[in-house]
């Protein structure tokens, strides 16, 4: 599995654990749910400004997202 799907797994686990809809992230973190849609199924490369964007929408730090990816 590529970083992107990793990351995007990531995302959506921590969305729903919130119990918040692809629309309602999107609200909170200021971007389109479209692209939010994209980000969890890995077809779109996140900037480090859409991760922040994100991680605000989440109520986390960004390095919370990141925290139990694996890299390799």
């Amino acid at each position: 599995m590529n970083i992107a799907k990793k990351l995007g797994a990531r995302i959506q686990k921590l969305r729903t654990e919130k119990g918040l809809s692809q629309e309602e992230l999107a609200f909170e973190a200021d971007l389109h749910r479209t692209y939010i849609s994209h980000v969890e199924r890995g077809s779109r490369n996140i900037t480090v400004q859409g991760l922040c964007k994100i991680a605000k929408g989440l109520n986390l730090e960004p390095s919370e997202i990141l925290k139990d990816i694996k890299f390799k």
